[in-house]
């Protein structure tokens, strides 16, 4: 079945789609040895290289990991963002927070390479309830 380039790359483990249109729209994919277009459908049938490398048919393996972030982390996959929770762990392979705890805020977080997954617990559509527990260090004043 034919799936859009930029999910196709995002499913290998590549990069996230944003990124993959970003690629795509530089030139650096070919698809069977020709400039990929946006939007173009592709399936493993199809060869496809980035960067002048080859991708591989098989879509890696799903992970799945459970973080305590702790206070001064960064829930970013930026690699030039100080401190961020990627480096921190340092997951051989390419995973993303789902969701964001606050630099200030400690934690569970959930990280995975799944997409699909990632969506369906943080898209609004899906209406799933948050709860945070707060813990104030002062008293809250009153009637301000």
């Amino acid at each position: 079945m034919k799936t859009r380039l930029n999910k196709y790359l995002a499913d290998r483990g590549v990069c996230s789609r944003r990124k993959a249109d970003d690629l795509i729209a530089s030139g650096k994919v070919l698809v069977n040895g020709k400039r990929a277009e946006l939007g173009l459908p592709v399936d493993d049938s199809d060869e496809v290289t980035v960067n002048g490398k080859k991708l591989l048919v098989d879509k890696p393996t799903e992970i799945y990991l459970a973080f305590h972030k702790p206070v001064g982390l960064i829930t970013s996959v930026d690699p030039n963002a100080h401190d961020n929770v990627i480096a921190y762990i340092g997951y051989p392979e390419r995973i993303f927070p789902i969701g964001r705890l606050d630099v200030a805020s400690s934690g569970l977080l959930l990280l995975t390479n799944d997409g699909r997954l990632s969506e369906r617990i943080t898209h609004p559509r899906y209406d799933h309830d948050k709860e945070y527990i707060v813990t104030v260090i002062n008293r809250l004043r009153t009637g301000i």
